[in-house]
């Protein structure tokens, strides 16, 4: 990777009221913001912005406070390579010690002082060879930018006739309602997802009535979180090696779960073996347990992991619902059946705008289309990282980066490593913008396209990770080691380079 070492900071230029210029503006302060800022602080570069819409950062684990809200990938491996943390107090790391981690990466990564405003656009300016942003108070002219807002961001909501005639507590669980009184209420939840699985066992001993309203079951494992005892967390501060020797033990054993989900699915078989187990032991009731059984391959939808969730439905106060709703009137939810269930209040656990999150409408290219009319119905992107026509974009978690074994952290460090490169390239090389080609973006995802067929992930069941085309734009279909491979160097090869000459924040 080539080094990063100019040292610039923010200027304005060209008089009062014209643009901030700054070499980067990063998008979100996530997992992926965050490590992109303190990787570029760390290499020399204070010439960036991130731009933030909250007043706190935190991205996905700021904004999911849900009760019981936790991570389902272990703590060891959700967090930086960089920064490590001996201090977690469980295998997997509740949401407030997840968003209390990336506020401490944030302030000993000197990065807070870079936060600004949100975007409310990005353009490409091809005579000037730079990013034009425009915030809520003010506007950036950036070199290069950086894309970091994530999936799972912007709830997505059904649409059910009449929702909007509900008199009752309506929010979804990425926007919890803390201050709604749930206690003695009839509680509606929509979904069965992994946010659902978490603060439906939270909230049925609070609640007078639960419906539970499924569309399809999830596969769920038994859940291995445990207390960190006193004496771990001691080992780790004084041996820091031994944590990184905890890291890697768990990166590789979770490397080796892909062999079912990619190269040989039945081994998969083993896996719904226990599944089943764990739902007969939790779950006595036939009927119940035939509600929740489901009926396509494990692995192909999101396997969720609980010990909580099967004995809570199975309370006298909580009803899992199958049929179709199709209406919502003031005070109550009617089904398919016939049936209508007065509540109270409806809790939705209905998942995030994956494969058409609205960030894209917002970043517009050199032909002036938005990310999102450039992808059309399924997003596409050269490693994940670079989209034709938008010069010195990065895309951080972008198409075909999710995982469904691991931890995106893995991805995203990747990810952060591509750009430095890439800056390092241009720096060196007077390069003031690169443009990925067309060609060499339609060639890796044909690739990625047919890597895809025969994992669990196309055996037929209908997923987040689809977009509206039926294809899987969201999951990598192999080892995270093979995709840090793929990035460990920019490939100026596969992009069209301008040499205009010195762009103001790129060079020294």
């Amino acid at each position: 990777m080539t080094a990063v070492v100019a040292r610039s900071r923010p200027r304005r230029v060209g008089g009062a009221g014209a643009p901030q210029q700054v070499r980067v503006a990063i998008i979100g302060t996530g997992f992926a913001g965050l490590g992109m800022a303190i990787r570029l602080a760390q290499s020399g570069v204070s010439d960036f912005v991130v731009l933030e819409r909250a007043a706190d950062v935190g991205g996905t684990w700021r904004d999911n406070t849900y009760p019981g809200c936790s991570c389902d990938v272990p703590s060891h491996l959700y967090s930086f390579s960089f920064a490590p943390n001996p201090s977690w107090s469980r295998t997997y790391s509740p949401q407030p010690e997840i968003h209390a981690y990336l506020k401490d990466c944030a302030q000993r990564g000197d990065v807070l002082p870079h936060v600004r405003h949100a975007v409310v656009d990005a353009t490409w300016v091809d005579a000037d060879q730079r990013w034009l942003v425009t915030t809520t108070k003010g506007e950036f002219s950036a070199a290069v930018l950086v894309l970091a807002t994530g999936a799972l961001v912007e709830p997505s909501l059904p649409a059910l006739t009449g929702l909007e005639r509900f008199a009752g507590i309506v929010f979804h669980s990425a926007r919890w309602l803390h201050d709604a009184d749930l206690r003695g209420k009839r509680v509606a939840v929509i979904g069965t997802g992994a946010s659902a699985i978490q603060f439906v066992p939270a909230i049925q001993p609070e609640a007078e009535q639960v419906h539970v309203f499924q569309r399809t079951p999830a596969w769920i494992l038994p859940h291995p979180d445990r207390p960190i005892r006193s004496w771990e967390r001691w080992l780790y501060r004084r041996f820091p090696p031994l944590q990184r020797l905890v890291r890697a033990g768990v990166y590789w054993t979770r490397e080796l779960s892909v062999l079912g989900f990619v190269k040989y699915p039945r081994l998969m078989k083993a896996i719904e073996k226990q599944a089943r187990g764990h739902l007969a032991r939790h779950v006595p009731d036939p009927l119940l347990r035939a509600k929740l059984t489901p009926d396509y391959d494990i692995g192909c939808k999101r396997i969720l992991l609980s010990n909580a969730f099967y004995p809570a439905v199975g309370q006298p106060n909580v009803e899992v619902v199958t049929d179709k709703i199709i209406e919502i009137r003031a005070k109550s939810i009617v089904t398919c059946d016939g049936v209508e269930r007065e509540v109270d209040a409806i809790i939705f656990g209905t998942g995030f705008h994956v494969t058409d999150n609205p960030i894209a409408q917002l970043i517009r290219g050199r032909d002036g289309r938005s990310l999102a009319e450039s992808w059309g119905s399924s997003p596409r992107a050269y490693l994940g990282t670079s989209h034709t026509g938008f010069p010195n974009l990065f895309h951080m978690t972008g198409p075909n980066t999710g995982l469904g074994h691991t931890s995106m952290v893995i991805m995203i460090e990747a990810q952060i490593s591509y750009v430095l490169a890439a800056l390092g390239v241009m720096q060196a090389e007077g390069i003031s913008s690169v443009d990925v080609r067309e060609d060499r973006v339609q060639a890796y995802n044909d690739r990625l396209d047919e890597s895809m067929q025969g994992t669990v992930w196309t055996s037929g069941c209908a997923s987040w990770y689809l977009d509206s085309s039926g294809r899987n734009s969201t999951l990598w279909p192999g080892f995270t080691w093979d995709f840090r491979r793929r990035t460990r160097r920019f490939d100026a090869e596969a992009y069209v380079l301008d040499r205009r000459g010195a762009v103001v924040g790129l060079t020294s």
